[in-house]
């Protein structure tokens, strides 16, 4: 494994950014020799970054909006949930079938020239499901041992709106450097640590000429538009499609806190947050940022597909960090049912910033809605966050 440091700078006429602290493996893996695909598969620890949500998530509609070549395999592989899977035996009219994008092999101009120039390049548009400031990056080539791309680089822009490929090329659009051009490995977890402050709502990905890449992953803290929150009124404060994040839990064995937060019903048991079974007296927790100081309405606790491990019992307790207020409970501890969405009104309309569910004594919690409304601290507070 290779870790070094990077320096700010300007790449073909486009902004640099702070330096991006990464972690990376270079060269080919070896050629699969069957049994499990993964066994030699390099990645390191669990990056710091690791636990913030993946904003380019498809669940949250993220979306390779478009790519200059997908020969071998399709751009919308980037952000498929869940690893890369490698079938050794299937093949297609092109070739290999891989679980990634792939592009064709690069030639150069001519017999006497057959090698890509230096700076040729392939290039897939992302947009974020959710736009935010990114903290970390994760460019796997799972499976690609000898068709990986020798070097990535990732460009980022906030563009309001949906605009278009053509729109986000057209000259005018500014592209800020998050990870210069980096050498990569082949079978292996790419992991780049992020330290520009901006909130960004395309990134586009670079590979150095040509080749594979199975998942792309973009770690960050969420920041919507204040003004598209302030028109809908009463919102889900707690979603993270509207600003909400899981800063902390007690357990995370079985399946991600972050989870509870996601767009829509869970469809499995695993598409919520699971705790491991606990033997002693005690109990697990969640902690949230609410997308912004709000007066809170009413909350949903959903059990979905959670049916012999559902949680026993739910409390919630908020805190106004912005009046520097301790830890209130606003719902005494409740029974909950399996694979039901339990409904309540909160009385008195709380005033918080942050939200604590407590779950007795451990189990599973699908998703949690927090109905509020931003206060007008709440919106300020969102719209520093959004001008950045």
């Amino acid at each position: 494994m290779t870790t070094s440091g990077t320096t700010n700078g300007t790449v073909d006429g486009i902004s640099g950014a702070p330096a991006a602290a990464l972690t990376t493996f270079t060269g080919s893996a070896r050629p699969y020799r069957g049994g499990d695909p993964y066994a030699d598969y390099r990645a390191a620890a669990e990056p710091p970054f690791g636990h913030l949500p993946d904003l380019a998530d498809r669940r949250l509609g993220g979306s390779v909006i478009a790519a200059n070549d997908e020969f071998f395999a399709e751009r919308e592989n980037l952000l498929v949930p869940g690893p890369a899977r490698f079938d050794p035996e299937h093949f297609g009219h092109k070739g290999k079938v891989m679980d990634g994008w792939e592009t064709r092999r690069r030639r150069g101009p001519s017999a006497a020239h057959p090698y890509p120039a230096d700076g040729d390049h392939d290039w897939a548009l992302v947009r974020l499901g959710v736009p935010g400031v990114v903290r970390g990056l994760v460019v796997d080539t799972a499976h690609f041992r000898g068709n990986h791309p020798q070097a990535v680089g990732v460009e980022a822009t906030a563009v309001p709106g949906t605009p278009s490929p053509e729109e986000l090329s057209a000259d005018g659009v500014g592209w800020t450097v998050l990870v210069p051009r980096t050498p990569v490995g082949g079978h292996a977890a790419n992991a780049f640590a992020v330290g520009h402050p901006g909130r960004w709502t395309h990134l586009r990905l670079k590979q150095y000429p040509d080749g594979g890449i199975a998942r792309f992953r973009v770690h960050g803290e969420p920041v919507p538009d204040p003004a598209w929150l302030t028109a809908l009124g009463t919102v889900d404060v707690a979603a993270l499609e509207n600003g909400g994040l899981v800063e902390d839990a007690s357990d995370r064995f079985y399946s991600a806190p972050s989870g509870t937060i996601l767009p829509g019903r869970s469809r499995r048991m695993d598409d919520g947050w699971e705790t491991r079974r606990r033997r002693d007296r005690g109990h697990d927790w969640v902690r949230y940022r609410l997308a912004g100081q709000s007066l809170l309405r009413a909350v949903e606790i959903d059990t979905g597909c959670l049916k012999g491990n559902a949680a026993g019992w739910a409390a919630l307790s908020a805190r106004d960090a912005a009046a520097g207020g301790d830890w209130t409970e606003i719902l005494p501890r409740t029974r909950l049912r399996p694979d039901s969405v339990h409904r309540i009104p909160l009385p008195g309309h709380p005033v918080a910033t942050h939200l604590r569910l407590d779950i007795h004594p451990d189990g599973g919690i699908a998703r949690l809605r927090v109905h509020g409304t931003l206060t007008g601290d709440g919106v300020r507070g969102l719209e520093e966050r959004f001008g950045g």
